[in-house]
């Protein structure tokens, strides 16, 4: 049975100033899943006025006392963990699997900002004046932060947890495709002591993104989405020169050299691809092999592929769920029949499974190889389950077509060669990159992108300081 949700507005429950509602749906089955209240723009000028009468009082208190509201708000998500894992699964479609890390993520998020509220440091600068020459960091006032719905609650704390622990106050707006958790997680705040007006959590389409960016008291804004979205905020925010944090699309590449460890690479290098079905923006959706160990690879790679289990994302053996809804599912076969239609050619997937519900959005692991790199599936980004196949010969062609995108996120190099790793890292325009690991975002290093990808970084101590103003002050000594 569908449930109903309220807004968690300055803390508290509550229906939307008009009464409006929208459905989320299960991408599972299509079924209805939750009534949710639809934020106004009235709600958005509400959360923020209570966001600015609360944020000076927050801001005062000793940095140990915010310190100790997030790592009991940790607790809160720990003890209700598996709950939420469920949840999550049910409302985007993730693996309970890849739902429980994520609910990991989220405390270790919040308890790393908590640990880190004394590192945010300003310094003492040398001078000829005579004085004290210093700088020191202050919050930026009211933050507001928009999240995709691929990892609803992670990005929550993500964005949440460094703002408020620096002394800003934060209204939240979770996708309205998958804002259930987001919204249990506002719930857990107020549990755990966070005052009236810190936090405000508005689901809804993009008018409620629009009116926060467009709110003259909001200081920065946080943003995880398509690049297009990322460009639009950009422009509203322009006239009130906000901070921006965006963090947007990839197109990530891994890069295959012959004297890699070919057979991990056909192992492990599948789950960079498939991971949340694919829809991650850190996703290594391009696969650049070198034309001598071509067949092998793919051979492999696409062997591993096939042996994911599309299925019941509850189901503990499940390695892929369903898309995010039939409309996406829809919109990356539309990618994988114009490109075949194109010249490639689909090695294994390319389809619906069969046995699955009706209602779901599901899609098989896809390996494309015989694509070009101007094809539109080399160059966009699908969101799905789908990897492009590119040979190259020499390690400056790798390099060239790693970059041949206009994204610059994420990515892999696979090699046994240090030298090569070091040469081919330094010139691959990425934001974030691994060598012999799919793995690239880490809690305690900066994440984000370059070019198109976006702009800020979130993450590790940067991602705290991106929510503070520098102030430079000299006090005389004569």
């Amino acid at each position: 049975m569908a449930t109903s949700e309220q807004l968690v507005l300055a803390g508290t429950r509550t229906p939307s100033a008009d009464g409006k509602t929208f459905t989320v749906y299960e991408p599972a089955t299509g079924a209805e899943l939750a009534e949710v209240a639809y934020a106004s723009v009235e709600d958005v000028d509400r959360a923020v006025a209570a966001a600015v009468t609360a944020q000076e009082s927050w801001a005062d208190q000793a940095p140990s006392a915010r310190a100790a509201v997030l790592h009991r708000w940790a607790d809160l998500v720990e003890a209700r963990a598996e709950e939420l894992a469920v949840l999550q699964t049910r409302e985007n479609g993730l693996t309970i699997r890849e739902s429980r890390g994520m609910l990991w993520a989220t405390s270790a998020l919040l308890r790393y900002s908590a640990d880190a509220v004394d590192k945010i440091v300003g310094e003492t600068i040398p001078n000829d004046a005579g004085g004290l020459l210093m700088t020191q960091r202050e919050p930026l006032g009211v933050v507001a932060a928009i999240t995709a719905w691929n990892a609803p609650i992670a990005m929550a704390a993500q964005k949440a947890g460094p703002a408020l622990v620096t002394g800003n106050t934060v209204v939240l707006k979770p996708s309205e495709l998958a804002p259930l958790t987001s919204l249990i997680f506002g719930d857990l705040a107020s549990e755990a002591g966070l005052p009236e007006g810190c936090l405000s959590i508005l689901p809804g389409d993009g008018s409620v993104g629009r009116a926060l960016v467009e709110n003259r008291a909001v200081a920065r804004v946080t943003f995880t989405g398509s690049t297009a979205t990322g460009q639009d905020i950009a422009l509203r925010a322009a006239s009130t020169f906000k901070r921006l944090t965006l963090e947007l699309g990839g197109k990530s590449a891994a890069i295959v050299f012959a004297d890699a460890d070919l057979d991990r690479v056909c192992a492990v290098a599948p789950e960079a691809m498939f991971g949340l079905a694919g829809q991650d923006c850190c996703a290594r959706s391009r696969l650049l092999i070198h034309e001598s160990v071509y067949d092998q690879v793919i051979e492999g790679y696409a062997r591993t592929s096939a042996r994911l289990k599309v299925g019941d994302p509850l189901d503990e053996t499940t390695d892929l769920g369903p898309l995010i809804s039939v409309a996406q599912r829809d919109r990356v076969h539309g990618f994988v029949e114009e490109s075949v239609a194109d010249g490639a050619v689909v090695v294994t997937g390319g389809a619906k499974p069969a046995g699955l519900p009706e209602g779901g959005g599901w899609y098989v692991p896809t390996v494309l190889t015989g694509v070009r790199p101007d094809m539109r599936v080399a160059q966009e980004e699908v969101f799905g389950p789908v990897v492009s196949v590119i040979p190259f010969a020499t390690e400056e062609e790798a390099i060239r077509l790693a970059n041949d995108t206009q994204y610059g996120l994420s990515g892999s190099i696979w090699t046994g060669n240090i030298a090569r790793a070091i040469r081919v890292s330094r010139k691959v325009k990425s934001g974030v990159l691994a060598v012999n690991s799919n793995t690239s975002n880490y809690l305690q290093a900066p994440f984000g992108g370059v070019k198109q990808s976006g702009i800020g970084r979130a993450n590790g101590l940067a991602g705290l300081e991106a929510n503070t103003e520098l102030k430079t002050l000299f006090m005389d000594g004569t």
